[in-house]
């Protein structure tokens, strides 16, 4: 599978690197009261992907195959749900065995978006939704406990990542087309475009230039969309999108990806390193580019949230591209999320997907100890004004060895390719 559509299954900058604060400061920054949110029965991989306005979340849940090296580690089995104060609640599917999310949003309505197998296999072999069953894959949207399939642009794929509080949906879909960017023997090989839906309806958004594909990760509330633009394997531009227009967001020379936006219209990434070896988190604001680095220690980083006090969350890879750590960043400070989480909470965060206006944070960790050591859960941060006592940074100082396969985030978010990066 190409690497750009690899990073669709998520459900995917080595020059500066933003200096973290000394550990004593970290006290003078809020806590976090940490809730574990687990997974699903006997699975051994739970993620809270989006957190809405009441702190409800949207898990995925899946079984990962024990026997996976650190590079192909593969998911046999998932389920999207959420979990509403501790009750958790199983989405369903579309007919097929599987759901999932490609980032996904529950909104502050409790309607959410993904995608789902159907229990038709794909006419053209394509494994769209990435477990294996060569079954069509579409984009849901899940409400008054009914998820209802999204249509297509003509093809039989797609998936949605994101909902605002005006219903508009954004995600991407195939048209049907074979992609002539896609090298020969590539599984998934339609055009796959970025789409806004509304009112029922599939419309596509422009990508850049002649860019065949593209995808649109988040919108706000203002139907301001924010995603990639590119081919099928590399991701070219991060782009917004408003009133039907596209716009290319400043890089590095070598891509870049947005992957969530506030209403403020400023937006969250990732971009290649100058160099093209690597990638950073990054943050626009009226159209100027910070760098925003990653943690010391650490490789590459991706942002992946933004609430609207500017407040940005996202993850940090080490040298394989395996999670590494979840991070919130703000007043210019990237900051390592176990510094900031008591150590009573039993998890270290490897991942920070998205932060709500009350600076809850969800993502997922490492379980340290007890039965269930090793596993990888989904947790919801709320933040605490007391101060946070010892950490989970000072307990388990480096990331914990994990039970599960050292993929486990390259199965929703691959080592995907930016630019120069990919060639």
């Amino acid at each position: 599978m190409n690497t750009p559509r690899q990073l669709r299954n998520a459900g995917i900058s080595w020059a500066v690197t933003t200096v973290l604060a000394c550990f004593g400061n970290a006290f003078a920054q809020e806590g976090y009261k940490v809730t574990d949110l687990g997974s699903l029965g006997s699975d051994n991989l739970g993620c809270a992907m989006s957190v809405n306005s009441q702190g409800w979340t949207e898990i995925m849940a899946g079984v990962l195959d024990p026997l996976s090296d650190s590079i192909s580690g593969k998911l046999v089995a998932g389920r999207a749900l959420i979990d509403v104060y501790g009750f958790k609640l199983d989405l369903g599917t579309l007919g097929g065995p599987n759901s999932w999310m490609n980032w996904g949003e529950i909104n502050d309505f409790g309607q959410v978006v993904g995608y789902s197998e159907t229990a038709v296999p794909d006419p053209n072999g394509e494994d769209v939704c990435g477990f294996g069953t060569h079954l069509s894959c579409r984009p849901f949207l899940w409400q008054s406990f009914k998820m209802s399939a999204l249509p297509t642009l003509g093809g039989n794929n797609g998936q949605a990542s994101a909902i605002n509080l005006r219903g508009q949906i954004v995600g991407f879909a195939e048209n049907g087309n074979v992609d002539a960017s896609c090298p020969s023997g590539t599984t998934n090989n339609r055009i796959q475009l970025p789409v806004l839906w509304e009112g029922g309806k599939a419309q596509a958004l422009p990508t850049v230039g002649s860019d065949p594909d593209g995808d649109a990760f988040w919108i706000n509330g203002q139907g301001q969309g924010v995603g990639y633009s590119g081919n099928c394997l590399s991701a070219l531009h991060a782009v917004s999108w408003a009133n039907g227009a596209v716009t290319a967001l400043a890089d590095l020379g070598t891509g870049g990806i947005a992957f969530g936006n506030n209403e403020q219209g400023e937006i969250v990434g990732t971009i290649g390193s100058a160099d093209g070896t690597t990638q950073f988190g990054a943050f626009w604001q009226n159209g100027a580019l910070t760098d925003l680095g990653t943690l010391p220690g650490d490789y590459a980083a991706i942002a992946t949230g933004i609430n609207n006090r500017g407040e940005v969350v996202g993850s940090t890879w080490d040298s394989s591209f395996n999670w590494s750590h979840g991070f919130i960043w703000r007043d210019g400070v990237m900051t390592d999320l176990n510094t900031l989480f008591p150590a009573s909470s039993n998890l270290y965060a490897i991942m920070a997907n998205k932060i709500n206006e009350r600076g809850q944070i969800a993502g997922m960790a490492a379980v340290l100890s007890g039965p269930h050591a090793g596993d990888i859960h989904a947790f919801l941060a709320t933040p605490v004004d007391e101060s946070v006592g010892k950490t989970v940074a000072e307990v388990a100082p480096a990331r914990p060895k994990s039970n599960s396969p050292a993929s486990v985030g390259s199965q929703f978010l691959r080592r995907f390719r930016l630019g120069q990066f990919g060639q």
